[in-house]
């Protein structure tokens, strides 16, 4: 199931970037411009046909794709028959539109994945309020703690928990001294104090029991985290809590009630994208570090090759809504990506048709003409500076995909 969800995954990106490429393909052909080439992928032409003017076809390295507008800058070579219809000649909110029109489709795209989320599994609540231990009868079940490969290192009854002599039904109220006033509180202080001794405090139906133990350790991601040994037990949890949603990890929803729920699960995926677009450069080093044995965080940037093997781990461990939320958010990523404003990105055609604007309005201001088209051979420098960095990172990250890729756990 491994390879055929890698294969799905690959799809999956193959159809984004078809439908990104598709986006400023159809915009371009209602606002007047001429298409010439619309490819999937980069390097030597593995399979091409002309229709309607237009080649389209397939290259052999499948890492991307482009649409071939004639004329996007004045330096294009155009035929007579297509020289009116030159990108630069349209009027610019044509162009911005246009050059919107990609970005816009994987918004769409992860829009629509969001949705099917919503209905098929539900979406995990981003604002969940953590169970006061005093709304439930029992926070002890097992007391085993597990150790690094998730599988238990103890018997039922014994662990740090069972060594301390706590017992089912025990409701702990502190850690080393700092008050625990829900699970998510527990799972914070013992998390921070892998190996130490520590007192423990529990409510024994209605009576204080202090007790002392050593808390095992466990590897979490790399990191080492303590454990104590116990879990959360559903048990005599009040059914108002139960149906609250305030307290539930995941919203299911009807056809109607899944649309404002995705509209606001998006708004919240953007902002993460846009914090995670910000942080990538300072990712880089460490990504590069994981190649020589570094440990590779969950949250460090993959190449096509890594979040393909993601989306195959999901698959495989049938998580279909991880791996639908995967996609999406590769899509919300890959649109952000593109409005950098930086060439060649669409971002960085969008800023030059912007600076056109302003420079030829501070122009009218001093009596004078339009001052044509930007000259993009003085963007030459920057945007072959930017293409050498991407050809860089993108060789560091699909090097650590392969040497140290990200598993996904559970």
């Amino acid at each position: 199931m491994l390879i055929v969800g890698i294969i799905l995954f690959a799809v999956g990106i193959m159809l984004s970037i078809v439908l990104h490429e598709y986006g400023h393909m159809k915009v371009a052909q209602m606002s007047g411009m001429k298409v010439r080439r619309f490819f999937v992928g980069f390097g030597p032409t593995v399979w091409s046909t002309h229709r309607g003017g237009i080649e389209y076809g397939l290259k052999a390295v499948p890492l991307g794709g482009f649409c071939d507008i004639a004329g996007m800058t004045a330096y294009d070579e155009l035929s007579a028959e297509d020289e009116p219809r030159a990108m630069w000649r349209q009027a610019w909110w044509k162009r911005v539109a246009v050059l919107l029109a990609g970005p816009a489709m994987n918004i769409v795209l992860a829009i629509a994945l969001f949705y099917s989320v919503a209905l098929g599994w539900g979406l995990v609540n981003q604002d969940v309020q953590p169970i006061p231990t005093d709304r439930v009868a029992a926070v002890v079940g097992d007391t085993c703690a597990t150790g690094t490969a998730g599988e238990p290192e103890c018997g039922p009854g014994e662990g740090p928990a069972g060594a301390a002599g706590i017992e089912p039904g025990d409701r702990i109220t502190s850690v080393d001294g700092v008050t625990v006033t829900s699970w998510a509180g527990l799972s914070d202080v013992v998390s921070e104090r892998p190996g130490e001794t520590v007192p423990v405090v529990v409510d024994r139906g209605g009576e204080e029991v202090s007790t002392t133990t050593t808390l095992g350790s466990s590897t979490v991601d790399g990191q080492s985290r303590g454990a104590l040994g116990v879990r959360l037990s559903d048990a005599g949890i009040p059914q108002e809590i139960l149906d609250d949603p305030a307290y539930q990890r995941v919203h299911t929803y009807d056809v109607w009630s899944a649309v404002p729920a995705t509209l606001v699960f998006t708004g919240d995926m953007v902002e993460a994208t846009i914090e995670g677009l910000i942080a990538f450069p300072s990712k880089i080093p460490a990504v590069a570090a994981s190649i020589f044995g570094a440990d590779r965080a969950d949250d460090s940037p993959v190449s096509v090759v890594g979040a393909s093997y993601i989306g195959g781990q999901a698959a495989e461990q049938g998580a279909w809504w991880l791996f639908l939320l995967f996609l999406a958010g590769l899509n919300l990523f890959l649109g952000a990506f593109n409005l950098v404003p930086l060439t060649p990105f669409d971002g960085g055609h969008i800023a030059v048709v912007f600076y056109e604007k302003i420079r030829d309005a501070l122009r009218r201001l001093r009596g004078l003409a339009p001052g044509g088209p930007a000259d993009y051979e003085k963007l030459a420098p920057l945007t072959m500076t930017v293409f050498v960095l991407l050809i860089g990172v993108s060789a560091i990250v699909i090097t650590a995909d392969f040497v140290n890729p990200i598993l996904l756990t559970g």
